[in-house]
């Protein structure tokens, strides 16, 4: 077993080194299309951006894929981004669509992601309290049932200490 372990191992190692060694750092600018916020509901306004044009270049932009045409991405105040902004339509249905633009000088094709919930982000609900699945489930926050189930651990587990340790040294059980 430890004859093949460690080539396996060695050769899981490599391949996850030359994964990790070709795959763009996050956050690194790689030329796409960013799309502000990532994830929004129908009737929420998107911000798209990107530097692959250039400084002070622009481009024309296509959300035609979520409903909402096309649009410009001019540079902004710094000129060094073309920006712009689109409204999904209240109409659009939950999914993940590409938008695309075409840079104003090279011709040069990005594309982004939008993803379209149900729900806006800041309005969704977390779960909270216990599971209600009836026998066998969560029991909830009750102090002294988990200490008692502490407790019930701790005395299992000494006692089979205890036990192992006699058979151990020869004393029968």
């Amino acid at each position: 077993m430890r004859r093949t372990a460690r080539p396996l191992t060695a050769t899981a190692f490599a391949v996850a080194a030359v994964a990790l060694a070709s795959a763009p750092a996050h956050g690194a600018s790689t030329g796409g299309l960013e799309v502000s916020p990532a994830s929004v509901a129908p009737g929420g306004r998107v911000t798209v951006r990107t530097a692959a044009c250039g400084d002070g270049g622009s481009a024309t932009g296509d959300a035609g894929a979520v409903g909402a045409g096309s649009l410009s991405l001019v540079p902004d105040a710094h000129g060094q981004d073309a920006t712009g902004r689109f409204t999904v339509p209240p109409s659009a249905q939950p999914g993940t669509y590409e938008i695309t633009a075409t840079c104003g000088g090279s011709g040069r094709r990005i594309a982004g992601d939008v993803v379209v919930t149900l729900t806006p982000v800041r309005g969704q609900v977390r779960p909270r309290g216990s599971v209600k699945t009836g026998v066998g489930g969560a029991l909830g926050p009750d102090p002294v049932q988990t200490a008692a189930g502490v407790a019930a651990l701790a005395v299992a587990a000494a006692g089979g200490t205890w036990l192992l340790h006699r058979r151990a040294r020869g004393d029968g059980i």
